[in-house]
């Protein structure tokens, strides 16, 4: 089975002891991966010690952003690419997981079109157009290379940077890009770990549902997991099985949601 797994930064500053890490090991026993890592946290506190404050914009449809100029995606690319992808790179192969780190500018992972302008929305509920800077949508994955690398034994962890036309690195969501990964791939499952227990609709989880269910309640859904669920939904429709939202905490945190015992699983029906 193939996996592809998108995680945040953060999520492994326990270091290789954590639980995560030990369930991924025992996995990739008899399962490939491959793994998305997000890091916007510390790509803003970075920044900020480097004296670049950072902006955030918000969509019409309610999806919050980082907004990317030229210095802003020196930095991200900076701490992303060159500090927490070689961290978790680190992590893995102390437990004796044979990885390589990427982001999506090697081998041209991951090409996409410049945005050339972005609406942005703002407290009072206007709209207004703004420059698109250094963000992106990807539109290519060079599948080649990734399983490639999965063919001789290794996990790809990958930094969500992509090319653009004009080979500029460009911004792209962490979690889009786990779901164009694993249409791409053909993959199995697509896991997004979360800092929540999975979708939660009025204080509670939701152990399954479907796609189009999903799209009756995204109205009452925080700005965060919508963005996951619209991630899942765009996996689902490029033929992946099924998608699961669970906590990226606990023990066994991907084998638990495998088996269904925690998270929440997004089918196509």
């Amino acid at each position: 089975m193939l996996l592809v797994v998108k995680m945040g930064g953060s999520i492994l500053k326990e270091g290789a002891s954590s639980d995560l890490v030990t369930d991924l090991k025992a996995l990739l026993a008899e399962n490939k991966a491959v793994l998305v890592h997000g890091g916007g946290v510390e790509v803003t506190e970075i920044a900020s010690k480097l004296g670049k404050e950072q902006k955030f914009i918000m969509s019409p449809e309610g999806f919050r952003s980082r907004y990317t100029d030229k210095e802003t995606i020196e930095i991200y690319s900076m701490v992303m690419a060159g500090k927490i992808n070689k961290q978790i790179v680190l992590a893995m192969q102390s437990q004796g997981i044979p990885t390589v780190g990427l982001s999506g500018l090697d081998g041209a992972i991951l090409k996409a079109e410049r945005k050339t302008r972005l609406i942005v929305v703002d407290e009072k509920g206007r709209k207004r157009v703004i420059d698109g800077g250094y963000t992106g949508k990807i539109n290519q994955v060079n599948t080649d290379l990734i399983n490639f690398m999965l063919e001789k034994g290794y996990t790809p962890i990958v930094t969500p940077i992509a090319m653009s036309e004009e080979y500029e690195p460009l911004n792209v969501d962490g979690d889009r890009t786990a779901a164009i990964l694993a249409g791409a791939l053909k993959a199995d499952r697509l896991i997004l770990l979360t800092n929540v227990e999975g979708l939660m609709l009025k204080g509670e989880r939701i152990p399954k549902i479907g796609a189009s269910e999903v799209k009756e309640v995204l109205g009452s859904i925080g700005a965060g997991m919508s963005t996951k669920v619209h991630a899942a939904l765009e996996a689902l429709n490029q033929g992946v099985g099924e998608v699961l939202i669970t906590s990226g905490a606990g023990k066994n945190p991907i084998s638990s949601a495998l088996k269904h015992e925690t998270g929440t699983v997004i089918t196509r029906v």
